[in-house]
């Protein structure tokens, strides 16, 4: 499995940005239909954090650091996940990975960067006040 996240770039504070993650490949016999699927986010010296969870089914789960302003939502026939970020902070500048988990487990919600087993390369974001 493949992923490929784009859109990152620099932004002022109040702005918005659409990051994409299209997704190529299969494992253990499933394609993207078959991945939960997340967003994380990255500064240098803190751990990754969860910013956006949509499972196969569609449900999808941010935390309150975002919620709100980001929405995450996926599109099976074109094997992309996006992550929509409204009202962007100075705070929200980091690189954002998508990142895969094959399930078989249709309400699976994934929340743990440990629990995925695919990532992508990582887009940067940064926001100036």
């Amino acid at each position: 499995v493949q992923l490929q996240a784009s859109g990152g770039g620099w932004v002022q504070a109040g702005d918005s940005l659409r990051l994409s993650c299209a997704a190529s490949g299969r494992a253990n016999g499933r394609t993207f239909s078959g991945f939960g699927m997340g967003w994380f986010r990255q500064t240098p010296g803190k751990e990754r954090e969860l910013v956006g969870v949509i499972g196969r089914s569609g449900n999808i789960y941010h935390p309150d650091s975002v919620g709100g302003r980001f929405i995450v939502s996926r599109d099976n026939a074109k094997n992309t996940v996006y992550l929509q970020m409204n009202s962007l902070k100075p705070a929200d500048t980091a690189i954002y990975y998508c990142a895969a988990k094959v399930t078989a487990i249709y309400s699976g919600m994934y929340y743990s960067a440990r629990e995925y087993e695919y990532w992508g390369q990582g887009t940067l974001v940064t926001v100036s006040s």
